[in-house]
């Protein structure tokens, strides 16, 4: 179909919301976190892995996601995947405990592991060549609009109702979803294949034990949940139909798009962690407020994600994937001047904008470079193991950050605790930001992406 026709954009507004509403819930998580722990009494480690339980099924099972949306259609597990990701947002609303907020959150993951894959495939599979580049930058940054917004719809849901309604207001959405994919997205399948269970226990089972680790700070499952992880590679060079074909990373451009998304997404997420942390605790603004705060990055990506998914098809992904990283390090440096009684003027507005401008470069290009380099009939396996790998760097980056940069303990959440740790952990982030960046010029080619790489059909 064409992108400008009734049914292109109502296909792709039901792939928006539905990849939006799973992207929107872990930033509006994140900003509800200083009250979810006055509620449930969480604890630092309980607000990791308030995250982390969401991120870990989401990693773990989104490859599953892919291969099941390539071999029984991708609609169908598209809409498996919205309906139970609203019923584990119902069972997260209801919470008594931690531990029962800590468990739902992980059904969350599983709903969303089903949906995103296939949305990506969906688009690639439905739109002529030509139009499949600026649908793809439609949908990147419309997704990116919706995660950056969640702070700003979260803070004010927080403050006026209570960090409940964050979870009761996907069910709505939900609904909506579900309705346009049955009425106007047509259903389309992929290579198909016997499903790797194995793989999918190992790469549980691996990420498990080492965000275990990493939360608790024991070598002990650490080391267990690495030695799982390489199984789970050894695995994968011997069964025949292997959740993540490694063949795959024989193309220099998709094994160094996939090193930039975990360089990247890591320090994306890690920063983001602490910067509505440090808003909150450090330099006393409200939920509402420390949502605002974003808002800089979300009109950015409103404006001009579109342009940037026509730029990297007309140019190649090398440029934006190296600049873009290089100035959101720049953005995150800026944002060390955010302490107590921090400037929203001066302090928090720059850091946000440049930080804005660098996301907005980079993403849309990253993911066209990402099905660009897959053979057309892996369009689905190759976008699970592009948002595997997005989700394993946010959770190892959750999990591990906060314990490296010292912020940890029962007195967290003290400015004189928590304000140091920030500076550190940003630090960090911006480092794997600058990673990314080279990685991108030394390894990324620099030809265009015609719209045949594009095609899935």
């Amino acid at each position: 179909m064409r992108l400008a026709s009734s049914q292109g954009r109502w296909l792709l507004a039901a792939m928006i919301l539905g990849t939006g509403m799973a992207f929107l819930d872990g930033s509006i998580v994140s900003l509800a976190l200083p009250a979810i722990n006055r509620d449930l009494d969480a604890g630092v480690a309980g607000l990791q892995w308030v995250v982390n339980a969401y991120t870990l099924t989401l990693a773990a099972l989104i490859l599953v996601g892919g291969s099941l949306g390539d071999r029984l259609g991708r609609r169908k597990v598209f809409v498996v995947g919205v309906v139970w990701f609203a019923v584990g947002s119902i069972l997260c609303a209801a919470s008594p405990t931690i531990e029962v907020l800590v468990a739902a959150r992980g059904l969350q993951g599983i709903g969303a592991a089903l949906l995103t894959p296939g949305s990506l495939a969906i688009i690639s599979a439905s739109f002529v060549a030509e139009d499949r580049g600026k649908a793809i930058g439609v949908w990147s940054g419309m997704a990116g609009v919706t995660t950056a917004i969640g702070p700003l719809v979260g803070g004010w849901l927080v403050d006026a109702v209570g960090w409940r309604s964050i979870f009761w207001i996907n069910v709505p959405l939900a609904a909506v979803v579900v309705w346009l994919a049955i009425v106007h997205v047509p259903e389309t399948t992929g290579e198909q294949d016997k499903l790797d269970i194995n793989g999918a226990i190992l790469t549980a089972g691996g990420l498990a034990f080492l965000t275990y680790g990493l939360v608790e700070k024991s070598w002990t499952f650490g080391a267990i949940g690495v030695v799982v992880l390489a199984a789970f590679v050894w695995q994968q060079k011997v069964t025949p139909h292997a959740l993540v074909p490694l063949s795959l990373f024989a193309d220099r451009v998709f094994t160094a798009a996939n090193i930039c998304t975990f360089a990247i997404y890591g320090a994306l997420s890690g920063s983001m962690f602490l910067l509505v942390l440090q808003l909150q605790y450090v330099s006393g603004y409200s939920p509402l407020v420390a949502g605002i705060a974003t808002i800089p990055a979300t009109i950015l990506m409103l404006l001009f994600s579109g342009r940037a998914g026509a730029l990297g098809a007309r140019i190649g992904p090398r440029w934006p994937m190296t600049f873009g990283p290089l100035i959101c390090s720049i953005g995150l440096l800026l944002m060390l001047r955010i302490g107590e009684d921090a400037s929203f003027v001066t302090d928090v507005l720059p850091g946000t904008i440049v930080f804005g401008i660098g996301i907005t470069l980079l993403v849309a290009p990253l993911t066209t470079a990402v099905l660009a380099a897959a053979p057309q009939s892996q369009a689905g396996i190759a976008s699970g193991i592009n948002n595997a790998v997005a989700r394993t760097a946010s959770l190892l980056a959750v999990a591990a950050i906060p314990p490296i940069a010292g912020i940890a303990g029962s007195d967290f959440a003290k400015p004189s605790v928590f304000s140091p740790g920030f500076h550190t952990g940003i630090l960090i982030c911006a480092g794997m930001l600058i990673a990314a960046g080279l990685c991108a010029v030394s390894l990324i080619h620099g030809h265009k992406v015609s719209p045949q790489a594009l095609r899935t059909d």
